[in-house]
């Protein structure tokens, strides 16, 4: 194999990881800050039944809390109208980084990746997504079926994952922002998650399919 032959195939490899990399971390953020899905989900769930507050006042506290979650240099939780336990505060710290580690790496890849795919278009190669990309669908689905399947064991099996402790276990006495973060919501951030990948990588194999017709 040439060595021009060879360099192309290690910067193909390195490009499409960094690409799903990036495809990953960009659904992740839209998702996490589609602030949108939880101002239905606080008429669809009904949750301003379980609190003696009005929507406005809930919202602010959920911004609050979104400002401490995205913000590298606000260190200390505070909510206007939620008291905050240790162990609470110490599982939103540990969430928010993974969002900074989210936030990182996207911004590691997405230059990268936009040029991996500015040398794709201009080589007349996007039809190389096709494969991994299709294989990358297939990993929302698996997911999916293992949600609907029962979405308790997976919420469960994904906190044991990221989370080597029991501080996600909310106690809605020391802790009553549980009551308005019902499991529900974080079931429908995970399938506007898996939607958007499926999204994304379909996008990118309709792109390489026309790109082959035209070969």
């Amino acid at each position: 194999m040439k060595t021009k032959e060879r360099s192309w195939i290690w910067f193909e490899r390195a490009g499409i990881l960094c690409l799903i990399l990036t495809i990953i971390s960009l659904a992740i953020t839209i998702t996490i800050n589609f602030r949108l899905l939880y101002v239905i989900d606080i008429d669809s769930l009904k949750i301003l039944d379980y609190m003696s507050m009005d929507k406005s006042t809930l919202l602010k506290n959920f911004d609050q809390l979104m400002a401490y979650l995205n913000n590298p240099f606000n260190h200390t939780l505070k909510l206007s109208d939620f008291p905050v336990s240790e162990s609470g505060a110490f599982h939103f710290y540990e969430v928010k980084r993974l969002f900074l580690l989210c936030y990182g790496v996207l911004a590691l890849t997405i230059i990268p990746s936009g040029i991996f795919i500015f040398r794709l278009i201009k080589t007349k190669r996007i039809w190389r997504l096709i494969r991994p990309f299709q294989w990358g669908m297939i990993i929302p689905v698996f997911f999916g079926v293992l949600m609907a399947i029962g979405f308790d064991q997976f919420f469960v099996a994904f906190h044991g994952l990221f989370f080597n402790n029991d501080d996600w276990l909310f106690d809605p006495v020391t802790d009553p922002i549980i009551n308005v973060l019902p499991e529900e919501f974080f079931m429908h951030c995970f399938i506007l998650f898996f939607v958007l990948l499926e999204l994304f990588f379909f996008i990118g194999i309709v792109a390489g399919k026309r790109e082959l017709k035209k070969l």
